[in-house]
């Protein structure tokens, strides 16, 4: 941490001491371990999008797989959405499979497709498909064709 030693201890309120830096410089150590695979795992993920073209660009991505995946629940009559469009997230997109009678097919297909995870909330139901920024576009077109088998 880069920090003005001239400002600490004048936050006129009380903090924790591991967040307290005047702590640490006054032991002139950490005064915690800090917790280094997070930091590590940031390090990463920064990485990742810095060299995919910044946060705009990963955005840009997110929209689209969101648009491809709305667009097959949207245009298909076996599935519907659980969100209104202008509650919709780009990132978890849950919906549900209107005809119980192709759930069992339903499952199967995506599962032999290699999709992980598909299963909705515990108390929802349904499904949800989470598009974090590492998921490339082509995993969300694979589950849209299996949508487009059933």
């Amino acid at each position: 941490v880069v920090v003005k030693k001239d400002i600490l201890g004048k936050t006129g309120r009380d903090i924790p001491s591991y967040l307290d830096y005047q702590v640490h410089i006054s032991k002139d150590a950490m005064f915690n371990t800090p917790p280094v695979f997070p930091i590590y795992a940031c390090l990463l993920t920064l990485q990742h999008l810095e060299k995919n073209g910044g946060i705009a660009a990963a955005e840009q991505r997110n929209n689209a797989k969101a648009k491809l995946l709305y667009d097959e629940i949207d245009r298909n009559p076996l599935f519907e959405s659980f969100c209104r469009p202008e509650d919709r997230s780009n990132m978890n997109v849950s919906f549900k499979l209107l005809d119980e009678s192709k759930k069992e097919a339903f499952d199967k297909a995506w599962k032999e497709a290699g999709i992980n995870g598909l299963n909705g909330h515990r108390n929802l139901g349904g499904y949800r498909a989470s598009m974090y920024n590492a998921l490339p576009i082509e995993s969300v077109q694979v589950l849209v064709d299996v949508m487009r088998s059933i």
